[in-house]
């Protein structure tokens, strides 16, 4: 809903970001033993467009949600991105040595390490939805926990990536490319919008609403990524361009053409617009900045 007061994203955007990396930088601490601290602050600090974090902050304050739970709640899916990206990047996966415009992190400490870190930050994410206390209710507690764990495991991220690494050489229709970035890319996405909204009491109309506008973006933001691999440099984007199509992976331009992917990002657009008009939420401008940041990114 329009509140007729002129929004300005960047001032917005600005002020969630210094709270996500202040806390961000105090809850992934140095001091983790034999070098493996240094690993996860290189991971997840100082890079990354934190479009995630910024999911759960704009669905959190659209449903009025409990900001210290938000707060949590956009760490631990940071932390579980930057965990996703590290395993990804390794040899076993993806075999990547550039990241956010710097050397990946199995290629500056080495596969063991970088293994070590993923998996560390992996379990940190659940530690930081678990805190002692009565700043987060233990009901929510839970609620999140189990948003998360759906979004990054066998129905969500990891079942995705498992989707993708047995898809390399093949053939893949639009329906099956559809389902293997529902899950690797968009479950996560679609994820953070939903422990948003869990850090809240919305309407019962507004929770499918923006479970349609998280697939949806979800899904666009996979779209775009596959445009600006083959439209993008490496310096641009900040990892490394072309790898798709040099390792023989289906994408929505092998599948699609280039042309009908851009079209399709901005159905996809309209798509996430429509649910936030229906939800019934009484400012959703954040959260429509956001989709369009998706969709018109160019890294």
């Amino acid at each position: 809903m329009d509140t007729g007061v002129k929004f300005l994203f960047g001032p917005w955007s600005a002020a969630h970001l210094e709270t996500i990396e202040q806390a961000l930088s105090r809850w992934v601490v140095a001091h983790a033993p034999a070098g493996l601290g240094e690993a996860m602050r290189y991971a997840v600090l100082d890079g990354g467009k934190r479009l995630r974090p910024l999911l759960v902050m704009a669905a959190s304050e659209a449903v009025q949600g409990n900001p210290a739970a938000a707060v949590r709640a956009a760490c631990a899916v940071e932390l579980i991105h930057a965990y996703s990206l590290v395993h990804d990047d390794m040899p076993c996966m993806d075999n990547d040595v550039l990241r956010r415009g710097k050397p990946t992190v199995h290629v500056r400490f080495g596969q063991a390490q970088a293994l070590l870190a993923g998996d560390a930050l992996q379990a940190l994410a659940f530690e930081l939805l678990t805190p002692e206390g009565e700043e987060v209710p233990a009901v929510q507690q839970a609620a999140l926990c189990r948003l998360l764990a759906r979004a990054a495991g066998h129905e969500g991220m990891a079942g995705g990536q498992a989707i993708d690494l047995a898809s390399i050489g093949r053939d893949l229709d639009e329906d099956e490319l559809r389902q293997m970035h529902r899950l690797k890319t968009g479950a996560l996405l679609q994820g953070s919008v939903m422990m948003g909204a869990a850090c809240g009491r919305p309407d019962p109309r507004a929770t499918p609403a923006l479970s349609v506008y998280g697939a949806a973006i979800g899904l666009a933001f996979q779209v775009v990524d596959d445009i600006l691999d083959v439209t993008a440099d490496s310096c641009t984007l900040g990892k490394t361009a072309g790898k798709d199509a040099a390792h023989d992976k289906p994408t929505y331009v092998s599948v699609l053409g280039l042309e009908r992917s851009r079209t399709y990002a901005q159905e996809l657009l309209q798509q996430a617009s429509g649910a936030l008009a229906s939800s019934g939420l009484q400012d959703t401008r954040a959260l429509q900045a956001l989709a369009a940041m998706v969709v018109n990114r160019d890294n």
